[in-house]
């Protein structure tokens, strides 16, 4: 539902939207039932769109208003002021108002300075592996690629992480499976056998030293290390009952996604199978109705659902079917070294692209408490408040003497949402003391603060040789 006490203003989408639609001012207007004059001061941002023209525009369009009156701006800002950051704009500083107001009026611009940078990065980050040969200027070269991580990231931010026809197939499956009375695992593998001649194996550590799943073409073998647990196996099972079924699915949307063959679309396929893997472990309509009767209790969802803390909190960034929406999570994943591997989310919390997270955000502290979970509400700069959850976790068995793969799992929402959660329970969530945090040190405008690793790239460094603060960088904060 709308607001009414808050004033949306949705110009740019209006006017993209109706573009896409390749209509009129006027033809949109007598679609809407409002006046020309009207539309063209919404699309200008100089009139709020109201209620009953946004159930007018998703009965006129099949939009759904919520999704419609989602705010992205704030992301969006987020990624462009971080661009900014870098010293390349050092001696030529764009201010913060200047970027709100780009994103408002032109978010396609904001996408292509996006990509422009990330092509730069690239560029850059190349010629410090191997410097190039620049001696014969004329010579055509290959324009740089952005890094297929980051587009297959991107894409997927884009679909809010929400691929409803991976849903839905994986939701009649899943009912085939349950039929045959089996735990899951062994479901998908006697699927695999009996329909699709590809049999799994559980493999010894002397096989499988280097991988823990492979796929043996050859010998139709879906091979799986000891070392992978069960909600492992069942997940690396169903990975691959994705590929054998669901094959023609996938390719056609990633290729819609991704138009261009190569590595972002091939990764891009991976993730949508991982995708179907976690949908048919955790149907959507069970798993939707489960997590809001529990209060969104993560290890009791992995529990009844044979699934591990991370498939689950994966798994919740998601629910975004109409009519049965879940809370909007996001995800992150950090080693103990503080570099993210994996980040999701169904809402707009502001990821750092280039960095890490911020050190007094307690996502790091699990490592010191392996399989605790710790909660923690945040507050970042502009004010924005944000509930946590955390855990550490292991992604396998881990032989003696090898160093163990851990990871830190962060699982968050806006504050406004903390309600429904079973973690927030006797908390006085009307007075929260939120602490302070920031995305990354470099993005990050508090002052005296004692985990700060680099000044603000935005702001200049003061050097006192007499004075020693709490920070160890002292910055203009005008």
């Amino acid at each position: 539902m709308l607001d009414e006490s808050k004033k949306l203003f949705v110009g740019p989408r209006l006017k993209r939207l109706r573009r896409e639609r390749n209509l009129s001012q006027a033809g949109m207007a007598e679609e809407l039932g409002i006046s020309p004059s009207y539309l063209n001061l919404m699309e200008r941002n100089q009139r709020p769109i109201t209620a009953q023209v946004l159930i007018r525009l998703a009965h006129a369009y099949s939009l759904d208003p919520r999704e419609f009156a989602t705010d992205d701006h704030e992301r969006s800002i987020s990624e462009i002021e971080e661009i900014f950051t870098d010293p390349l704009f050092r001696n030529g500083p764009v201010s913060r108002h200047e970027i709100r107001e780009l994103a408002e009026s032109a978010p396609t611009v904001i996408d292509a300075i996006n990509r422009l940078y990330r092509a730069y990065v690239g560029m850059r980050s190349a010629g410090e592996i191997a410097a190039p040969n620049v001696s014969d200027r004329d010579r055509a070269e290959d324009a740089p690629q952005v890094n297929p991580i980051d587009r297959v990231r991107d894409l997927i931010q884009e679909a809010k992480n929400h691929f409803p026809e991976l849903d839905e197939a994986a939701e009649t499956l899943a009912s085939d499976l349950q039929l045959t009375g089996h735990e899951p695992f062994f479901a998908i593998a006697d699927r695999l056998r009996a329909k699709h001649g590809i049999r799994v194996r559980v493999m010894p550590i002397d096989v499988m030293s280097d991988n823990l799943r492979r796929y043996d073409h050859h010998r139709r073998q879906l091979l799986i290390s000891e070392l992978v647990d069960q909600s492992g196996r069942t997940f690396q099972a169903a990975y691959q009952l994705a590929f054998a079924e669901m094959r023609e699915a996938i390719d056609t949307l990633a290729a819609q996604l991704e138009p261009t063959e190569g590595a972002a679309r091939r990764l891009l396929r991976v993730s949508l199978a991982n995708y179907f893997a976690g949908a048919l472990m955790m149907p959507y309509a069970k798993f939707h109705a489960a997590a809001e009767a529990l209060g969104y209790d993560v290890e009791v969802l992995a529990a009844r659902f044979g699934a591990s803390f991370e498939q689950v909190a994966h798994r919740l960034t998601t629910l975004a079917r109409p009519g049965a929406r879940g809370i909007p999570f996001f995800l992150v994943r950090v080693d103990s070294a503080g570099n993210v591997s994996k980040r999701f989310s169904s809402g707009k919390f502001p990821f750092s692209q280039y960095g890490g997270t911020c050190p007094l955000w307690n996502v790091h502290a699990t490592f010191k408490t392996p399989e605790k979970v710790v909660t923690q509400i945040v507050e970042l700069p502009e004010g924005s408040r944000w509930f946590s959850v955390a855990r550490a976790v292991s992604r396998a068995s881990t032989p003696w003497g090898l160093p163990e793969r851990q990871f830190a799992v962060g699982l968050g929402c806006e504050l406004k949402y903390a309600h429904r959660l079973v973690y927030a329970r006797g908390l006085d969530l009307s007075a929260p003391d939120p602490t302070p945090i920031g995305i990354n040190c470099r993005l990050c405008e508090r002052a005296a603060c004692p985990q700060r690793a680099a000044p603000p790239l935005m702001h200049a460094l003061i050097v006192d040789e007499m004075t020693r603060g709490i920070s160890p960088f002292t910055f203009d904060v005008t």
